[in-house]
């Protein structure tokens, strides 16, 4: 009889980790933005049908990487669990961060279970506030840990360049036209330095909108009203550059 192959705690769990992440750097990234009225989701996703950025409960949405059968089944049960509680309780009960520990507990119970492989997914969850400063930005990666962002945030493909290519360029009191602007600049720019361009059929991008008359504040973004603007953070992007120079 064979001895079995012995491998220690530590190194079983770095290889899950490296799985997982290789996974999620396979697909296309997400950026997701605050701007003077609200947060904005762009994602490099020309498929009309399969989501990655979806709306959980009034205030909240929830953007993903990865295996799509894996984090739909965490988008699932994420509005189960703020619709039980929003009807069990209250409305305002239902929140971002309520949501992250959930999805963390269940990211990290995976995680750590040597009978299923780690879900190969990363996860954003966000809620727009009254004010800018109430605005919440919750980043969720495979082993279950949560990182409270600010400002920008970008997940799965090259995130990390792009996040630097975000923190060097965003500031506090965008427009929505210009944050979009920003999101597409960074979605297309290649790991080799070059640059694509993205056009809004290849895009799905949507808003939580603070200043939206809606209890619900999520709203999809298509067709001419993302062209406009695109061409309108494009034309400020422009006048802003002209200015600079005189």
């Amino acid at each position: 009889m064979s001895t079995p192959f012995y491998v220690s705690p530590q190194q079983a769990m770095a290889d899950r980790a490296e799985y997982a992440r290789k996974g999620i750097a396979r697909g296309r990234s997400v950026v997701v933005l605050q701007y003077n009225d609200g947060v904005v989701f762009v994602a490099e996703n020309p498929s009309r049908a399969l989501h990655k950025v979806s709306e959980i409960y009034d205030r909240i949405a929830f953007a993903a990487v990865g295996k799509y059968n894996e984090f739909e089944n965490l988008r699932i049960g994420g509005v189960r669990y703020a619709d039980l509680r929003g009807y069990t309780y209250d409305r305002e009960d239902v929140t971002a961060r309520g949501l992250a520990n959930l999805y963390a507990q269940t990211l990290g119970t995976i995680f750590s279970s040597a009978g299923e492989k780690p879900y190969e997914v990363e996860l954003i969850v966000a809620e727009v506030g009254a004010a800018p400063e109430d605005d919440q930005i919750y980043r969720l990666p495979h082993d279950g840990s949560i990182v409270d962002e600010h400002g920008s945030v970008a997940v799965g493909g090259n995130a990390d360049q792009i996040s630097s290519y975000l923190d060097q360029r965003h500031r506090d009191g965008m427009t929505l036209g210009e944050a979009l602007k920003l999101a597409v600049e960074s979605l297309a720019r290649d790991t080799n330095g070059s640059e694509r361009t993205l056009t809004a059929e290849q895009l799905e991008v949507a808003v939580l909108d603070r200043k939206r008359p809606q209890q619900r504040k999520f709203k999809r973004l298509l067709g001419r009203q993302l062209q406009r603007l695109l061409e309108e953070g494009s034309g400020a992007a422009e006048s802003s550059d002209a200015a600079e120079e005189e």
